[in-house]
């Protein structure tokens, strides 16, 4: 067989297979509400702030909004210093300014899709991240209306992963399904991996590679990411996100267990 054939094969086993199952699988469940209705409320994720006088930092990951959740999820960030009264929680959306604070609850359904934690940490730990991720968010360059593009990027996934590149202490990755993750923000194709374990070859969020110990072995095709994690065994794959031993990271973070894939 030609290098040529094996190469489509893959794609196809590794790519094309898993976006048709999740479209089926995206089929089976209703497709997700539309915008105008779907429910937005806590998913009870967070305490009441007023009950939780330590800081927080919350990395959340949910299923896009219609046919867009087949292959995608929208990451936020969530934090709370000590004492304060409320969380404060960032977006970056494609409505208005795209960097949007507290425009929906901090642990809220992304239009009726319950989130999930990629990264929590409480106490002193997050303290210590709190005032790196403020100057992150204020130093992210594509801030004005009409740069944001749901694809390759900037998108909210692109703005999460700068944050995560400026604090390489939260030493996690983004699911697999976080389409736009890869885009070079700051115009770098080539440059360490958020966590600071790896390197990341990307081609204009197009394509790339990526090989590190927190990340693993991805590799992008069209924004689609198929890979393995061998620290925590898995096989990452497009559409249905991590397939193996997971969980959120962080000082908060429970001890990773298996998981249904998202």
């Amino acid at each position: 067989m030609s290098i040529a054939k094996i190469g489509l094969l893959l794609f196809a086993l590794f790519f094309l297979l898993p976006l048709a199952i999740a479209a089926v699988l995206h089929q089976a469940e209703g497709g997700g509400a539309g915008w105008r209705t779907a429910d937005r409320s806590s998913a009870g994720l967070l305490p009441p702030a007023a009950r939780q006088p330590d800081a927080v930092v919350r990395i959340f990951a949910a299923r896009t909004v219609r046919w867009r959740g087949i292959f995608a999820v929208h990451c936020w960030i969530v934090f709370k210093p000590g004492g304060a009264a409320r969380y404060t929680r960032y977006d970056y959306t494609a409505w208005g300014e795209p960097i949007r604070m507290n425009g929906f609850e901090p642990d809220g359904r992304w239009f009726g899709r319950v989130p999930e934690v990629v990264f929590a940490a409480d106490g002193a730990a997050a303290a210590a991240l709190i005032p790196r991720i403020e100057a992150a968010i204020a130093g992210f360059a594509w801030r004005n209306l009409g740069d944001y593009r749901p694809w390759p990027g900037p998108n909210p996934n692109t703005f999460v992963s700068a944050v995560m590149d400026a604090v390489p202490e939260v030493r996690t990755s983004l699911p697999p399904t976080a389409l736009g993750k890869d885009y070079p923000y700051d115009g770098r194709w080539i440059r360490p991996t958020p966590s600071g374990t790896g390197l990341r070859l990307t081609l204009g969020g197009y394509a790339g590679l990526t090989l590190g110990w927190v990340e693993g072995l991805e590799v992008n095709i069209l924004g689609a990411v198929a890979g393995l994690d061998l620290r925590r065994p898995a096989i990452k794959l497009p559409g249905l996100g991590r397939l193996g031993i997971r969980g959120p990271e962080g000082p908060a973070a429970p001890a990773p267990q298996a998981m249904q894939p998202s």
